[in-house]
């Protein structure tokens, strides 16, 4: 199939893609990657008025370094995450996940905002940015506002934000010095069945803080597993504390039931992949 008509835009600057998405009062779409928007618009699943293209704002194309914190345009592409040294140093958990989206082709095209404002419960920068702690910044007629992560989403594939603002920039505080991740899939690359994520630090002591543990695939939106993270605090994370932070992590989840698995089989997973990823964070502590 074909889309429906639509009128297409191409702004000169952020103001002009605002003006443009206050213009059509919700029935706009802004096209970055395209590597959601555009299937959808040829399954005639959405039909926007207008597509507003904003592939031409190179403002939103850089990472940037502000002190600790790392700031991401909306526009930067996975591949550019994948390669780019700055995040290998700065957000090496994002770039252990960014590896798992799509094909490369999917790669070379789609965005990190993009991305966050698709909201797709399995999609890995979603899940990275909340366990993470980043905040975005939007754009509207009355100004800018930032966004936790823990608070960008009503539900499934519905970000908070209003028809008329535009995604600009994903914030990153300093990276914690310890994260793992894992995600289980039917096959490489395919939409995940569930995801696991962790980030931590650990003393001369041999113990751990500032645990913070997220899932994907396994709610309406990325979760984190707060029983876990308080159950983890102070840990030595022993093979025990790591059984029994697995079954805790059991009480952030209400898993669907689709053709990549059954809520049954997720829940089943969950205590599993949350203790080979706490493990992995274990093993990536000298010593």
């Amino acid at each position: 199939m074909k889309s429906a008509d639509f009128a297409y835009h191409r702004p000169g600057d952020i103001a002009e893609a605002v003006r443009c998405l206050q213009e059509y009062d919700g029935g706009a779409r802004i096209l970055a990657g395209g590597q959601s928007l555009v299937p959808m618009m040829n399954m005639r699943l959405w039909r926007p008025e207008a597509v507003i293209d904003i592939n031409g704002l190179s403002d939103l194309a850089e990472v940037t370094l502000h002190g600790d914190e790392t700031r991401i345009g909306a526009l930067v592409r996975y591949t550019a995450l994948e390669f780019s040294p700055v995040v290998a140093e700065r957000l090496p958990l994002l770039k252990a996940m960014v590896a798992c989206v799509g094909d490369r082709q999917v790669r070379n095209r789609g965005t990190i905002g993009g991305s966050l404002v698709q909201g797709d419960p399995t999609g890995e920068m979603p899940l990275g940015c909340l366990v993470l702690g980043a905040t975005v910044r939007v754009l509207g007629p009355s100004g800018s506002r930032i966004i936790a992560m823990a608070d960008l989403y009503e539900g499934a594939y519905a970000a908070t934000l209003a028809p008329d603002e535009l995604l600009t920039e994903i914030r990153v505080p300093r990276h914690p010095p310890h994260a793992a991740f894992r995600e289980c899939c039917r096959r490489h690359n395919d939409f995940c069945v569930l995801s696991v994520a962790a980030t931590g630090h650990i003393a001369g002591n041999g113990r751990w803080s500032g645990l913070r543990i997220g899932l994907g695939g396994v709610n309406d939106t990325p979760v984190l597993a707060d029983a876990s993270m308080a159950l983890l605090e102070g840990s030595r994370l022993d093979d025990a504390d790591i059984a029994a932070a697995g079954e805790a992590a059991l009480g952030a989840i209400d898993p669907p039931d689709d053709i990549r698995g059954s809520a049954e089989y997720r829940a089943h997973l969950v205590p599993l992949y949350v203790a080979r990823v706490l493990r992995d964070l274990r093993a990536s502590a000298p010593g």
